[in-house]
């Protein structure tokens, strides 16, 4: 005689008096917790009521049977599904092709849990100081910044990117220009033809900084103690002196 509960279940009868009927009990033996009374239990289990998935994961047993069971699903918060185990929800979105930076930025994951997506940061390479979150950074760079021109000059980046280097101007006082470099700006004002002085002198600018102009000294030759600052000097001599 088959038992009254059936194979996958523990029958128990507490009163076997002749008058006692229909009182044993069926447990079911995958869990103990679920029992009938004169008949056999419903032993259905929901695997995900034991939490077998991990934190972030979602739970789904879509047949709550003991004929069924290993088929419940965890599901990552980035869509990653396994089924019958917790899934491997890690995920370095860093690791991605192409970078979701670029070339010319490093990527960095601080957190590559599956619940923590969109945390990525971007630095750029030829300046760390430039970054972004869960997207490429800015990486134009403005060569004036570095204060490539020497004192006097003035700078100015044209195209503030990183795709156009070298591009900086270097403006002298005195109109020199220079691209991508500092400018040369020292200004001999005595080097000019003809000379500012005249042939009958001799000029000597103490100072040839570009930001240091008529400052040039013209000297008599016939008396070196006859001079002019920024102009040829009055050498005519009164030789009754």
């Amino acid at each position: 005689m088959p038992s009254p509960c059936g194979a996958d279940q523990t029958c128990s009868d507490p009163d076997k008096a002749a008058n006692k009927l229909h009182d044993f009990e069926c447990t079911c033996n995958s869990d103990m917790s679920i029992k009938k009374v004169d008949g056999p239990a419903t032993c259905d289990k929901d695997e995900c009521k034991s939490d077998p998935c991990g934190m972030g994961q979602t739970c789904n047993d879509p047949v709550k049977s003991l004929t069924s069971l290993k088929d419940f699903t965890c599901t990552c918060a980035n869509g990653v599904v396994t089924t019958g185990a917790s899934a491997t929800c890690e995920t370095d979105e860093c690791a991605a092709t192409p970078s979701p930076c670029g070339a010319d930025q490093t990527c960095s994951d601080p957190n590559t849990a599956a619940n923590k997506l969109h945390d990525f940061e971007c630095t750029c390479k030829s300046d760390t100081s430039l970054k972004a979150v869960d997207g490429p950074a800015t990486c134009d760079k403005d060569e004036c910044k570095s204060d490539p021109c020497g004192m006097g000059q003035t700078c100015n980046d044209p195209v503030k990117s990183l795709n156009s280097l070298k591009d900086f101007t270097c403006t002298c006082t005195n109109g020199v220009v220079t691209t991508g470099a500092s400018a040369t700006c020292e200004d001999d004002e005595c080097a000019a033809t003809p000379s500012p002085c005249g042939a009958d002198q001799t000029c000597s600018d103490p100072n040839t900084a570009a930001n240091k102009l008529h400052d040039f000294e013209c000297t008599c030759k016939s008396d070196t103690s006859l001079k002019a600052v920024d102009g040829p000097a009055t050498c005519d001599k009164d030789e009754c002196k």
